[in-house]
């Protein structure tokens, strides 16, 4: 069983969502974003994603652009994320990590090292924005041969038809983007969600995580009422971005998802 079928399991079991945040890979530099990466699990982070930074992230809103913008001024690479996943490990072997981002990083370091090295690193899963299911030979399917989860978006504009074609390989959990549009966007209605939630159900029995606009504890509590996981992303780049200096930086992140992981732990209490 991998690490995410053993914590979505664990969750379940406590009757509980998952809180799944994301940061940005050496945002605003290395070692910050570093010392948010440990300190993530003990603030209530349940899963990890982690973005690749890349020079083009068509899909993310402007926090994020910015967030991979400063990640790469400071000289972050697809091998130093990869590097910051190995220093994670030596203190936590038990916390989810996947890898966010978008394939051209990965097709130029080469597919094949990739894979080997992001399983060596300790990855556990992979999200590639810009993968369709058509293209699964390119690195869907030499991920997941070695353990490695590959992890699909849905949306809203994601039809019946195109759905099972969407899910047919996703291992791990199922991202559902509540908000059609770029990251950080505003956030969906509950109703909305619980009848998405219901449809991805009648398809797939994966943990389904949402995202996309949650930014309070209230607001990660209503989607923990209705999903296996919540996804919190923007909110935790803005901190980042507006800090002062790096501790700023870092205790902004870590006390946030502290008060979201209240609201997700509390949320399907009474």
């Amino acid at each position: 069983m991998s690490r995410l079928e053993q914590r979505f399991a664990q969750l379940k079991t406590e009757g509980r969502a998952a809180l799944v945040t994301f940061i940005t890979a050496g945002d605003p530099g290395y070692d910050t974003s570093l010392q948010v990466l440990k300190g993530l699990p003990a603030a209530g982070a349940d899963v990890i994603e982690l973005g690749m930074p890349f020079t083009d992230p068509m899909a993310d809103g402007v926090a994020i652009q910015l967030a991979t913008l400063r990640a790469l001024d400071a000289g972050q690479t697809l091998q130093k994320t990869l590097q910051m996943v190995s220093e994670f490990r030596v203190d936590d072997q038990t916390t989810p990590i996947v890898l966010m981002g978008y394939y051209n990083p990965i097709h130029r370091f080469g597919v094949e090292a990739f894979v080997a090295q992001a399983k060596e690193a300790g990855v556990d899963g992979l999200i590639i924005v810009d993968l369709p299911p058509e293209h699964d030979a390119e690195l869907a399917t030499p991920a997941q041969a070695s353990g490695i989860d590959f992890i699909r978006l849905t949306t809203p504009t994601t039809d019946d038809a195109r759905l099972p074609r969407v899910l047919e390989r996703s291992s791990g959990f199922v991202y559902y983007v509540s908000v059609a549009g770029v990251t950080g966007a505003g956030s969906a209605t509950t109703e909305h969600v619980t009848e998405a939630i219901a449809r991805l159900r009648r398809h797939t029995s994966l943990p389904i995580s949402v995202g996309f606009g949650i930014r309070t504890p209230e607001q990660a509590a209503a989607i923990a009422r209705l999903a296996d996981g919540v996804v919190v992303g923007s909110a935790f780049v803005d901190k980042i971005a507006t800090a002062e200096s790096p501790e700023k930086a870092i205790d902004g992140v870590l006390t946030l998802c502290a008060a979201l992981a209240e609201g997700v732990r509390n949320a399907r209490i009474g």
